[in-house]
C-alpha cells in the first residue's frame, strides 16, 4: 500500500500545534505561580508575628490574609480567562489545523474545509468537557488555597506560631492532586493536560474531515515506535497501521503525552481486504 508523502507543510502544521500547547501550558503555569508566590509571602509575614501575641497582631494577620485572598482572586480570574480563551479560540485552531493537515496529506484542496454545522457541532462537543476539566482544576486550586489560608491563620494565632515549611508541605499550592491522590507539579500537569486536549482535538478535526470532505474510510497512523493503540503498553502497536474512522474516533490518542497523528487514505475507500491494524 502507498504511504502518503510527508511534506514540509504537514510537519510545520504539527510544529504549530506543539507551539500552541507549549504557549498554553506556560500561561496556565504562570497563573498558578501567583498562588505559590503569594503563599510564601503570606507565610513570611505571619512568621514575624510571635504566636499572635505581639501588639497589633490581629490586625497584621487580617491585613496579610486580605492580601493573600486578593491574590487568590487574581489567580482565579487569570486561570478562568485562560480556560475560556483556550476553549473558545485555541482548540478551534487546533481542530481546523488538524483538518487542513488531513487535506494536505490527501493532496486535496485545503479550501474544502469550512466551518460547516457538522464541524461546529464537533468542536463544541470537544471543548465543553475540556473546558469543564480545566475549570474543575481551578476551583479545586482555589479551595486548597482557602484551606491553606485557614491553617496559616490558625497557626499565626497559636502559641507556637507559624512553621512555614510544614504548612507548605501540608498545602503545596504549586501542585495538582490527581484522583489517586498523587501530587504533580503544575507545570507537568498543564503540559500533559493541554497536550491531551490539543492532540485529541486536532485528530478529531482530521477524522471528521476525512469522513465529511474526503469520503474516506481509513486513516493511516503515525505514532511513537512503541506506542500501543489503546494505551502506551498495548501490544497492538499503532505506528504505520491502518485504522477505520470509527476506531480512530474511539482512540484519537492513547495516553497523555501521545504524539499520535492520523492521515486520511481516501485512496483505499471501497477496499474490502483491509482490517483494523493492518500495516499501511
Amino acid at each position: 500500500m502507498t504511504t502518503p508523502v510527508r511534506d514540509a507543510r504537514t510537519r510545520q502544521g504539527r510544529e504549530e500545534l506543539t507551539a500552541l500547547i507549549a504557549a498554553g501550558a506556560a500561561q496556565l503555569t504562570s497563573a498558578w505561580s501567583i498562588l505559590h508566590t503569594s503563599q510564601r509571602t503570606l507565610l513570611n509575614r505571619l512568621a514575624q508575628i510571635q504566636g499572635g501575641r505581639t501588639v497589633g497582631a490581629a490586625q497584621q494577620i487580617r491585613t496579610a490574609l486580605v492580601a493573600f485572598n486578593a491574590d487568590v482572586g487574581e489567580f482565579d480570574r487569570r486561570a478562568r480567562a485562560f480556560a475560556e480563551r483556550w476553549a473558545a479560540q485555541d482548540l478551534p485552531i487546533a481542530y481546523r489545523d488538524g483538518a487542513v493537515r488531513a487535506l494536505r496529506r490527501a493532496e486535496a484542496d485545503r479550501a474544502l474545509f469550512t466551518w460547516t454545522a457538522s464541524h461546529q457541532a464537533a468542536i463544541t462537543g470537544l471543548t465543553a468537557p475540556f473546558w469543564a476539566d480545566l475549570i474543575r482544576r481551578i476551583v479545586e486550586a482555589v479551595r486548597r488555597a482557602q484551606a491553606f489560608a485557614r491553617a496559616a491563620q490558625d497557626a499565626a494565632r497559636s502559641v507556637t506560631g507559624v512553621q512555614p515549611e510544614q504548612l507548605i508541605a501540608d498545602h503545596p499550592l504549586d501542585t495538582v492532586i490527581y484522583a489517586n491522590q498523587a501530587r504533580h507539579p503544575v507545570r507537568s500537569w498543564a503540559a500533559a493536560a493541554l497536550s491531551w486536549q490539543g492532540v485529541v482535538t486536532a485528530n478529531n478535526g482530521a477524522i471528521n474531515t476525512a469522513r465529511d470532505e474526503l469520503d474516506a474510510q481509513w486513516m493511516q497512523v503515525r505514532d511513537g515506535d512503541e506506542c500501543g493503540w489503546t494505551s502506551h503498553p498495548d501490544t497492538d502497536h499503532a505506528d504505520g497501521t491502518l485504522r477505520s474512522l470509527d476506531e480512530c474516533a474511539t482512540y484519537p490518542s492513547a495516553h497523555h503525552g501521545c504524539i499520535r497523528e492520523l492521515y486520511p487514505r481516501p485512496d483505499l475507500t471501497g477496499r474490502t481486504d483491509i482490517s483494523d491494524g493492518d500495516p499501511a
